[in-house]
């Protein structure tokens, strides 16, 4: 009971912060599938968003700059190369501190929820265009949204990866590209928005408490590498 009352507790604080309604769920009992303590937690969330306000990356064009909001951490992805990092360290992630606390709880810090932070934004100023690599990565996320003829241009030196994704690179002798491949480094998500409305923007989501930086720029290319970090 204390494992479901947790993780019904954790849904709830979810639905909190993302603003949904937790509308309905079941427990299926399969003593011939779960033992012991396992178990599995499955969801889905369903919206309405009118047509004309649907955020696609399709107004993303030449000029535009990109702002980007921090992570919480990996945001459940990579934890393949996670495990099998910790597994060749020969760490216990329990007793092994990263900045005044267990490399554990660095690992298993919940993925941060953004839409109390850019729905704001987009009603506020209107023109705002996202693109979310938020949980996952990168170099292979933020293709999938930019217009053809286009690339991200992002600048390496204006933000610091936090300890854990450092640790993760030492400890797995990573190189940079396949950090940028696997892992968020830092990176929740990404706005693009026009020049003009970069520092509005800033101010309104650093007012709601956001850590957001301008992070690179959208230039017209027909280059192949649709991300370059540099």
């Amino acid at each position: 009971m204390d494992t479901a009352a947790s993780v019904i507790s954790g849904i709830a604080e979810g639905c909190l912060q993302s603003g949904c309604a937790l509308v309905g769920g079941e427990t299926a009992e399969m003593p011939g599938m779960y033992h012991g303590e396992d178990y599995d937690v499955a969801g889905f969330c369903v919206g309405v968003v009118e047509k004309s306000e649907i955020i696609d990356g399709s107004k993303v064009t030449d000029g535009d700059v990109l702002i980007a909001l921090g992570s919480s951490g990996p945001h459940s992805n990579g934890y393949s190369l996670v495990r099998k990092i910790v597994e060749v360290s020969g760490c216990d992630p329990l007793t092994t501190e990263l900045e005044g606390k267990p490399l554990a709880d660095h690992l298993l810090e919940p993925t941060r929820i953004y839409v109390k932070s850019h729905p704001g934004t987009d009603r506020e100023r209107g023109r705002s265009r996202y693109r979310p690599p938020d949980r996952r990565r990168l170099l292979e996320n933020i293709p999938r949204v930019l217009p053809d003829n286009t690339q991200a241009v992002i600048d390496e030196s204006s933000w610091q990866w936090p300890a854990v994704f450092n640790w993760l690179q030492d400890a797995g002798n990573v190189s940079d590209h396949e950090m940028y491949r696997t892992f968020n480094c830092g990176v929740g998500m990404l706005i693009a928005l026009p020049a003009s409305e970069v520092d509005n923007a800033l101010a309104l989501l650093q007012a709601k408490g956001e850590n957001a930086w301008k992070i690179g720029i959208i230039k017209a290319s027909d280059a192949e590498q649709r991300v370059v970090i540099e």
